[in-house]
């Protein structure tokens, strides 16, 4: 299948996009004819995941970024359009899950570390990159399948994905008609972000089997999805969340 060239001219800033899900984005925006922004918290993995982008023939730009952090964010912005002039993605990939415990047990600063990096650090980069976003522009935010059913051993991770699909909803309202703002909620996709599952045979089946097409996702099924809502393709979506799961139950 050959790819479209649907962001010949664009500049897409993906944040953790190093790995999984997040580079895969990245890869896809890029064969595309993106020139893309890849961030992350650590300088190796940046230098690492340009240099294998650079290898397919994409024009990347790597910049350290921790989502948590308004001087990074600051700068990842700054710096993209010093480079570039302008910002026309944004795909907002960045999550962390670092609990299993339940909602009630869940220490403060656990609580805080997830609506910090999950919710807050999405809406304080667009609050950065909004000024330089032109007429057409794109963003996506990546929530997740959680987001509607938040499982027991991730359930304040899901309700915080679930937080995302109201801020689509919500953002879509105050950045049009300038920018459309739409969201990929992705089913379950072994990466190390999900290492559980990839580790665990008999949990992998039991996802399978909850799915219509009897398969987890890849990345590259993130990937296509992104790259639809953000393209032109999609012109006329805004403030809606697409389901990436194989036809697993999604539902609020």
């Amino acid at each position: 299948m050959e790819i479209p060239k649907r962001f010949k001219g664009k500049v897409a800033i993906v944040t953790a996009s190093t790995q999984g899900i997040g580079f895969t984005i990245a890869e896809r925006l890029g064969l595309e004819g993106a020139s893309v922004v890849i961030s992350s918290r650590r300088q190796k993995n940046v230098d690492v995941a340009a240099e294998k982008l650079r290898a397919k023939g994409i024009d990347v730009f790597a910049v350290v970024c921790h989502v948590s952090n308004a001087l990074q964010r600051k700068d990842l912005i700054d710096k993209t359009v010093q480079k570039y002039g302008k910002i026309d993605v944004v795909v907002s990939n960045a999550a962390a899950n670092p609990s299993v415990d339940s909602i009630l047990q869940t220490q403060d600063s656990v609580l805080d570390k997830l609506w910090e990096i999950n919710v807050k650090a999405t809406i304080l980069l667009l609050k950065d990159a909004a000024p330089y976003l032109p007429k057409g522009s794109s963003v996506v935010i990546i929530s997740s399948i959680a987001g509607y059913h938040p499982p027991a051993s991730m359930a304040m991770y899901g309700v915080t994905k679930t937080a995302l699909l109201g801020l689509t909803k919500a953002l879509a309202g105050e950045m049009a008609p300038k920018t459309r703002v739409n969201c990929v909620a992705p089913g379950f996709v072994p990466t190390n972000f999900a290492s559980f599952i990839t580790s665990n045979s008999a949990m992998r089946e039991e996802l399978e089997a909850k799915t219509l097409l009897g398969r987890l996702g890849t990345t590259e099924d993130m990937g296509a999805a992104t790259a639809f809502l953000a393209s032109d393709d999609a012109s006329y979506i805004t403030g809606e969340t697409i389901v990436v799961s194989g036809g697993m139950p999604s539902r609020l």
